[in-house]
């Protein structure tokens, strides 16, 4: 290799809390990743989409998913693999694609030259059918039977790999193979590693979670205080924010009877965070073997706030194994989105908020925190600017949509860039929020009735009224961004400006 323009790595962690990774205030161990932010960047208000298609969407395109959606026939719109491939660069992806919604194809219809990974998702160990010997494979539902993975242009389903299989790592021996084909290239690289951990279901390598059996007895509520405190020292969070009131669907860990269930659960759900830190620094090793550490451009984020869902389908058999089938479920995902409130699919800040850590030694001044408000439409005007390419008006015949995205170049300088007037989200029903610099405006579909963990026999929350804009939550970012205190009733003026800033832009995406 040897381009003068900087390869560029982008990972992404499928369910990942904020404040899961160590250097994010977290317990579970995360070295890799730990001295990627020691000597690059972290970012403390940066946004995904809350789900996980539409943050995949939105990443690779540098739009907002509402834009990007297949129904429309509108303009066209194009991914970072196809705009890099076009300034010269090899393109190479290992992973979760989950974009059948939004793209045409595999990824190698998208712009990567190579690609390996599973489509939506999988048994971490066998995707596939039982091999002898072995237990039959848990599976999310009947019409999941056989997740489907592919190799370049070729689907198999089903997929049954040999004994000592496990996604993560497969991931991770995929990218290190596409390296090797690079190695001695003149042509600069991307490589987009989109892992599936630690997304349910909670399987992992029984000595990865030997390292945290009984490490989380403490519970959720004593983990989340010292979660907060290490936040504060590492300067990732204001001193005047107040931790968010654990959520009313949680018990205190003090009413709990089955604490060394939970503490398994929560066990296995941080041994696949190691596990993929484990990657990253296999990664990053073969990038130093290959030279290119100094002129790699390397983004971690997380494509949604950690999840509340249910998924729990094997209550006999403990999380862990192949044949296990758990989700983390609530009480521990509100740990890990500390301090902040609400799970994936919501938009407070618990649903929106990632970690974002980026790496580039020629750039970036090492173990500097930047509160820059930034969205992951921004990754792609990035890599137009870093790549040195040209976004172009056309593309595969059809005008392009312009991006939404600014590009975090500025930022990675330790200069000011100019930033976004506002960012917005926008799911099926109500679902919706407007970030405008201090202010957030937020709105869950209280018309869905909310069915996370919670204690037997309580009803779920369900709140409804005929008039949506009712139901409208306003907050002040810089002075209580754990949204603690609704101030929509004390500023109606605000309100209503932020709902008409709201339904011009989803005016806008509907034009485009």
């Amino acid at each position: 290799m040897g381009s003068a323009r900087p390869n560029i790595v982008l990972i992404l962690a499928d369910d990942m809390g904020f404040s899961d990774l160590g250097c994010y205030g977290g317990e579970i161990a995360t070295p890799n990743l730990d001295h990627l932010a020691a000597n690059g960047l972290r970012f403390t208000q940066f946004y995904n989409n809350a789900l996980c298609s539409p943050t995949r969407a939105s990443l690779l395109t540098g739009l907002y998913p509402q834009q990007v959606e297949l129904e429309r026939m509108g303009g066209g719109n194009l991914t970072i693999a196809e705009l890099l491939k076009t300034a010269g660069y090899r393109t190479f992806m290992s992973g979760k694609w989950h974009l059948q919604k939004y793209r045409v194809g595999l990824p190698v219809n998208n712009g990567f030259d190579r690609y390996y990974g599973v489509l939506v998702g999988c048994n971490y160990f066998n995707p596939g059918v039982q091999r002898p010997g072995e237990a039959v494979p848990s599976k999310k539902t009947p019409r999941h039977d056989f997740q489907p993975f592919a190799i370049d242009h070729q689907i198999i389903k089903p997929y049954t790999p040999d004994k000592g299989f496990y996604a993560t790592d497969a991931f991770g021996d995929y990218a290190l193979d596409y390296l090797d084909e690079q190695s001695g290239g003149e042509a600069p690289f991307f490589l987009y590693m989109p892992f599936t951990a630690p997304h349910y279901p909670l399987q992992a390598w029984p000595e990865d979670i030997a390292k945290y059996r009984g490490k989380f007895m403490e519970g959720w509520d004593r983990l989340r205080e010292q979660r907060m405190v290490r936040m504060l020292e590492m300067g990732l969070i204001d001193r005047s924010w107040d931790l968010s009131t654990r959520d009313p669907h949680s018990l205190p860990w003090e009413e709990i009877e089955d604490k060394e269930a939970w503490d398994l659960k929560m066990a296995v759900y941080a041994a696949m965070i190691d596990r993929l830190d484990q990657n990253v620094g296999r990664l990053m090793s073969k990038i130093c073997e290959l030279g290119e550490e100094e002129n790699t451009l390397v983004l971690f984020l997380s494509d949604n706030g950690a999840s509340d869902e249910q998924r729990t389908s094997t209550p006999d058999v403990p999380p862990g194994s192949m044949d296990s089938y758990h989700s983390v479920d609530l009480p521990w995902a509100n740990l890990s989105n500390t301090p902040f409130q609400k799970f994936k699919r919501w938009h407070h800040e618990g649903g929106i908020s990632t970690p974002l850590i980026a790496h580039w030694p020629q750039m970036i001044k090492g173990g500097e925190i930047t509160d820059d408000i930034g969205h992951l439409i921004d990754v792609m005007a990035t890599c137009v600017e870093v790549g040195e390419a040209d976004y172009p008006s056309h593309f595969d015949g059809r005008p392009t949509i312009p991006l939404e995205g600014k590009s975090l170049l500025p930022v990675f300088r330790g200069a000011q860039r100019e930033g976004h007037e506002a960012i917005y989200w926008h799911q099926d029903g109500d679902w919706r929020a407007v970030r405008a610099d201090r202010w957030k405006l937020v709105s869950p579909d209280y018309s869905v009735p909310y069915k996370p963990w919670r204690r037997e026999g309580e009803e779920p929350v369900m709140k409804s009224s005929e008039d949506p804009d009712s139901l409208w939550e306003l907050y002040d970012m810089e002075a209580d961004r754990t949204e603690e205190h609704d101030l929509a009733a004390q500023h109606p003026d605000q309100v209503q400006e932020m709902i008409a800033m709201y339904r011009s832009w989803l005016m806008h995406c509907a034009e485009c």
